[in-house]
């Protein structure tokens, strides 16, 4: 087994949607356009449509026979703030907004899969197509769980895919993923003229001290058989050449696989930032907030994932020990209210492949029938007639 026949057959029809799509890219709940295609699509094809979840989001129902099971299968559809250094014919008509990610790549899957099983009803039970707004704002999961995603439309089990760049086309793993958390660090001093620093306090100073000093966290605080990442991605201070500010800001990101190493991560920031404020005479705060928590499979349906891809698209293309990579997804909100799994799939790894959130990222039209497929299969190995 590898693509299904019928899928391969429409092929050329899910790039024409993929690469429309990528066209008009939208942001996070204003993915009208994308929402309308999507919708008029379904419908098309005689998959059951039901709006309005989380604003713009979508849920396809297909029902074939009388058994109660049912299973889930997402698609996010947002783009990204991102001015694009693509020329293909394709390329983003929206100033400063892309697809750089693959989120239109992940929909056109999931469309191919919808309208194969509308076809072919080789199940018995309930799929429910499931098209999320907002992934990349880290609020369009956890939004339509809240609205009732899992009640209005039950499932037994969910499951969700994304492209992985450097990962060969037609090749697939489950996905682990860090969970993320995003900090503020105010360094409050005194300000002074530049050409007499001994009045100041100088918070720049302080501030620097921390980044060196914040990288002790992962050092000598994560066991070496963790992981975890502390990045400090802005540092913000002063206006005037020749004034010590009296203020500094520090921006960053933190990412770990575990809620407790999350919790040291930011028990120690907080120590540090205080103590190397305080040893250089200035006061420091850390405002940390926690995004998106570890997404972590349920291992009897990872395991069911790993079966349904080895047997359709031959060992040699499934990585059965997974991958874990430190990038997190909202996904992880509908793992933690229904079992299921995450599952990547390759979108090449050739030369000239880049990675995601890159404004010379396009998602490969090669993937989508393998994509496509390996959702059908899922769905008639889980709902079996």
């Amino acid at each position: 087994m590898a693509i299904i026949d019928r899928i391969q057959a429409f092929a050329p029809e899910l790039t024409s949607i993929r690469r429309d799509i990528h066209a008009h890219p939208e942001l996070a709940f204003n993915e009208q356009r994308t929402s309308d295609l999507v919708a008029a699509r379904l419908e098309a094809w005689g998959v059951e449509v039901h709006r309005g979840i989380a604003g713009t989001g979508i849920v396809g129902r297909l029902t074939k026979g009388k058994s109660p099971r049912t299973i889930g299968l997402r698609a996010d559809l947002d783009a990204l703030p991102i001015l694009e250094a693509n020329k293909f014919a394709h390329r983003s008509t929206h100033e400063g907004r892309m697809h750089a990610c693959g989120h239109d790549g992940h929909t056109t899957m999931l469309l191919g899969a919808a309208r194969y099983l509308a076809e072919t009803r080789n199940f018995d039970g309930t799929v429910h197509f499931i098209f999320q707004p907002a992934e990349e704002s880290m609020g369009g999961a956890r939004r339509m769980v809240e609205e009732g995603l899992f009640e209005k439309f039950p499932c037994d089990a969910i499951f969700g895919m994304h492209n992985h760049p450097g990962l060969g086309i037609g090749n697939f793993a489950i996905a682990t993923m860090a969970g993320a958390a995003f900090f503020d660090i105010h360094v409050a001093g005194r300000g002074a003229h530049g050409a007499q620093p001994e009045r100041s306090i100088d918070p720049l100073l302080a501030a620097s001290h921390i980044v060196t000093a914040l990288q002790s966290i992962v050092a000598r605080n994560v066991a070496p058989m963790d992981s975890a990442v502390v990045s400090i991605t802005q540092f913000h201070a002063g206006d005037a050449f020749n004034v010590v500010p009296a203020a500094a800001t520090l921006r960053g990101t933190a990412r770990a696989f575990t809620d407790e190493t999350m919790a040291m991560v930011q028990a120690n920031m907080v120590r540090i930032v205080g103590n190397v404020a305080a040893a250089l005479g200035a006061s420091a705060a850390v405002d940390f907030h926690s995004m998106l928590p570890p997404l972590l499979n349920d291992p009897a349906e990872a395991k069911f994932a790993t079966e349904v891809m080895a047997a359709a698209f031959g060992e040699e293309n499934v990585r059965r020990e997974g991958i874990r990579v430190m990038p997190s997804e909202d996904f992880t909100f509908m793992l933690r209210a229904r079992p299921g799994a995450f599952i990547v799939t390759g979108n090449g790894d050739g030369e000239g492949g880049c990675e995601v959130h890159n404004p010379n990222y396009d998602f490969n039209d090669a993937a989508l029938p393998f994509g496509a497929s390996l959702w059908a299969r899922l769905v008639e190995a889980k709902l079996g007639a």
